[in-house]
């Protein structure tokens, strides 16, 4: 049985409170015998990211590893085994220096972490990067795993999650820039000469946050293609890739906060809309094996004919060619926003309880949101937790507002692809 999001964020406050308090004066010894005995290394070596339950960060925060890796230091990444996935779209860090944690039970979290504790150390991973937003538990991991030079946000003069003293180079996240420069002033944290307080004085570009591209296989692109020209022909469509055109439609998104999901009516509307529109065009209704029935309930409603249900149909390694092969999708806040930003795909990603101003996709995308007094509701202040259990923002946005920009990418898509625009 797996642990509920709530769960963890219970055991991360009542667990992980005097657990700070109770390991920060021994991480604290220990930095002062080793700065005795041994000088810090100048620039990391052996860099080691932490990022655990967010898949859709392990894209975001790829800029900022290829400039570590840029920089010289070979890098490892910590990350919960479910979402391990995740990090081969881009293939940045070798599988070998991958190392996961098992969070489907409460043994195997205890026992992955003690595993961890010790390879890190095997390793000599001489510098961690703690991409959490405040978590206790990956600044335990920081500041338990051997490294000298530790790396994450602090909370300064606010009001916020305490995490004791993991840290030896305090960065101060900024609530006002994009995740993915927030990220990249961790890398600058992490070789800077001298300590700032706080962490980071530079300035970052628009250009220092683009993606690299999947390198997609070939005969990957070729089964996916096969997949959905057998699922097609099953259900009596005639479907040419490259002449009709594919438009996606991910209506899910994940239990780390529900309240980002447009009602499945309302995307069973959205497909109505869409294929009165664009009659000949083929529509997968994607998500996970284990959302088929939320999306079955998505197709039914619609009943539209060249509406198909593709949950499950593709394996995670499977997207990067689904997405190339694909014109437009419509996603909720999710993962498929951001993984999708490695190919070409044009994309319309729907938010409510956060913004894009912090959390857009990088990739050729287009936000609506509903710009509500309240929102966003969630930050990395409140641990990502809001109160809100009607959420208006989601509810406020049109299947109108929503099929003109479906449309403004379809032009887009047949203008790359020199397909005249019906």
């Amino acid at each position: 049985m797996s642990i509920s999001v709530n769960t963890m964020r219970a055991i991360d406050h009542w667990v992980g409170v005097p657990l700070c308090a109770l390991v920060t004066p021994f991480v604290a010894l220990a930095d002062g015998i080793k700065n005795l005995f041994s000088r810090e290394s100048e620039t990391p070596r052996k860099l080691l990211f932490i990022e655990l339950s967010e898949m859709g960060s392990a894209i975001l925060v790829d800029p900022a590893m290829r400039n570590a890796q840029a920089r010289g230091a070979e890098l490892f990444f910590l990350i919960f085994k479910s979402n391990r996935a995740s990090l081969t779209l881009l293939n940045t860090v070798k599988p070998e220096n991958i190392f996961t944690i098992d969070s489907a039970s409460l043994g195997g979290l205890i026992k992955d972490t003690a595993r961890f504790l010790i390879v890190a150390r095997r390793h000599r991973i001489d510098t961690v990067i703690d991409l959490e937003l405040f978590s206790r538990f990956t600044a335990l991991l920081t500041g338990l795993c051997g490294a000298r030079r530790r790396v994450g946000y602090h909370i300064f003069h606010g009001e916020g999650l305490w995490r004791g003293a993991m840290l030896t180079r305090k960065v101060h996240y900024n609530p006002h820039i994009h995740i993915t420069k927030n990220f990249l002033s961790l890398i600058h944290a992490a070789f800077a000469s001298k300590i700032e307080t706080p962490f980071s004085k530079i300035s970052i570009s628009d250009a220092e946050v683009k993606l690299e591209q999947a390198v997609i296989d070939p005969a990957a692109m070729t089964r996916v293609r096969q997949r959905i020209e057998h699922l097609a022909s099953e259900a009596g469509i005639l479907f040419t890739q490259g002449k009709e055109r594919l438009i996606l439609i991910n209506p899910n998104a994940s239990d780390l906060l529900p309240q980002r999901r447009w009602s499945q009516q309302r995307f069973s509307e959205l497909i109505m809309s869409i294929h009165q529109q664009y009659p000949d065009d083929l529509i997968l209704i994607t998500g996970s094996p284990a959302e088929f029935e939320y999306v079955e309930t998505v197709r039914t409603v619609a009943n539209v004919k060249n509406a198909l249900n593709f949950a499950g149909q593709v394996s995670f390694a499977e997207l990067p060619p689904l997405y190339t092969l694909s014109d437009v999708m419509v996603t909720n806040d999710s993962g498929p926003g951001h993984f999708s930003a490695v190919t070409p795909l044009r994309t319309i990603v729907l938010f409510g309880p956060e913004t894009p101003a912090l959390y857009g996709s990088v990739g050729n995308s287009i936000a609506i949101t509903a710009n509500l007094a309240c929102s966003p509701c969630v930050s990395a202040a409140n641990h990502r937790k809001t109160p809100c259990h009607d959420n208006v923002c989601m509810q406020a946005i049109t299947v109108a507002q929503v099929l003109e920009k479906v449309s403004i990418q379809i032009r887009g898509a047949d203008q790359a692809k020199n397909r005249s625009s019906v």
